[in-house]
């Protein structure tokens, strides 16, 4: 069985905007949700820059009951209730209120670390003598299944809820994995996303590899600089996207509203041979797999019109870009308009898949290419490859057909998502 696939909800709890309305604005007007943390300051960070949902009491009451909200201290589960619920209703989805589990909905919800500061908190009491005190839920918020099974127990869902987690393609690869299951008639409707933690003890890693930038922290908002020539490093930033997809069957049936067709992706992995690591991706690795997304996706190279790159303002952008060219086969004035949303966001780590697929799904419907932040001069290694109008600095009215998603992650791991206009 072979079906079709389309996406129905969209759901964004992102640092520049929470809710899909917000977020949608943001991404209009290239506002940027990157802002000084003074706690970085104080705890010596080199990198106080970071991109973090502004969530108020009040929002996460609409989504938490009393309850639930008791000890509640990880942030990722959070900011995935709140896109996971927003998607759900996006799709003009109900709560399942029946004794039975709807057999045919599912989740796929991934993440990376969740429930750092439980967990912290977790270690203190019981370095302090005091288990009893942990409470009931410091199991549920620190397990990285327990965004999969928060949602999957509010929505009754009775298919298949698990979480994946594959570093910085996370949210990518969750997506794909939902719409194969949809596609082999396994489930016909499954909300997928990802999900990241905030604070210091997730950023804290990265600031001490010294891959962030140093010199903005009095500047947030000039920080992360995709393909540009003053690149400095990634931004580091929390969040989360969801998607609901369905099959194409379902959604007519229902009347659903469409925002677009999944067509097809691919998953792999460099195997960190040759040039790939822990932490460089292996070329031969991310041509095959941008390649073999394309092919499982019925189309040809030339089909895409847009592309949103993985492109974290790193030394990395410009070999990222050649690898599209070669698998591609394109370059010049024939490569498809690219843009990154790193420069507005940061890099949200495992959430990046899935914010970052939710913002390329929603340029079909606003019909415009959203701009490239903090881009206004081209790395020159880039633009010996691809022609300066194809990377826009301004967002652009254009109704895009056929858009390449694709991110890269720690662990020489890949995926790439090719989604249609439906």
């Amino acid at each position: 069985m072979n079906r079709r696939v389309v996406i129905t909800g969209l759901g964004a709890c992102a640092p520049n905007g929470v809710g899909l309305t917000d977020f949608t604005n943001a991404l209009l007007e290239g506002k940027s949700g990157l802002r000084h943390q003074p706690n970085l300051e104080q705890l010596g960070f080199g990198c106080q820059v970071a991109g973090e949902p502004l969530v108020a009491d009040k929002t996460i009451d609409n989504y938490f009951t009393p309850l639930e909200r008791r000890g509640l201290n990880a942030t990722g589960i959070v900011y995935g209730v709140i896109a996971g619920l927003d998607a759900w209703k996006d799709a003009g989805l109900d709560k399942n209120n029946t004794d039975e589990p709807s057999w045919d909905q599912g989740v796929i919800f991934g993440t990376g670390i969740l429930g750092v500061d439980k967990f912290r908190e977790a270690i203190h009491l019981i370095d302090d003598g005091n288990v009893r005190r942990l409470g009931s839920t410091s199991v549920i918020q620190t397990m990285a299944s327990g965004i999969s099974a928060y949602l999957g127990g509010i929505l009754g869902c009775g298919n298949q809820v698990t979480t994946n987690s594959a570093a910085c393609t996370t949210g990518t690869e969750g997506i794909i994995m939902a719409y194969e299951r949809i596609r082999q008639g396994k489930a016909d409707i499954m909300l997928t996303g990802s999900c990241s933690d905030s604070g210091p003890y997730v950023w804290g890693g990265f600031d001490a590899m010294r891959i962030l930038p140093r010199g903005y922290n009095n500047k947030p908002t000039e920080a992360s600089r995709p393909m540009s020539a003053t690149a400095a490093g990634f931004v580091p930033g929390s969040g989360a996207g969801a998607l609901v997809l369905e099959s194409l069957e379902s959604a007519q049936k229902r009347g659903a509203n469409i925002y677009a067709e999944v067509l097809g992706g691919e998953i792999n992995s460099g195997g960190q041979m040759g040039e790939g690591s822990m932490t460089a991706p292996n070329s031969m690795a991310v041509q095959r797999c941008i390649r073999n997304a394309i092919a499982n996706s019925g189309i040809e190279a030339a089909d895409i019109d847009v592309i949103n790159g993985h492109l974290t303002a790193t030394t990395k952008d410009a070999l990222e870009i050649e690898n599209w060219t070669k698998a591609l086969s394109r370059k010049q004035d024939d490569f498809p308009y690219i843009n990154s949303f790193k420069g507005s966001v940061g890099h949200c780590l495992a959430a990046a898949g899935s914010i970052e697929c939710v913002a390329t799904v929603l340029q079909f419907k606003e019909q415009v290419i959203f701009k490239n932040v903090n881009c206004e001069e081209i790395n020159p290694e880039i633009l010996a490859l691809v022609s300066e109008a194809n990377i826009p600095r301004q967002t652009i009215k254009y109704a895009p057909k056929v858009i390449a998603k694709a991110s890269f992650g720690f662990g020489d791991v890949n995926a790439c998502i090719i989604f249609k206009k439906y």
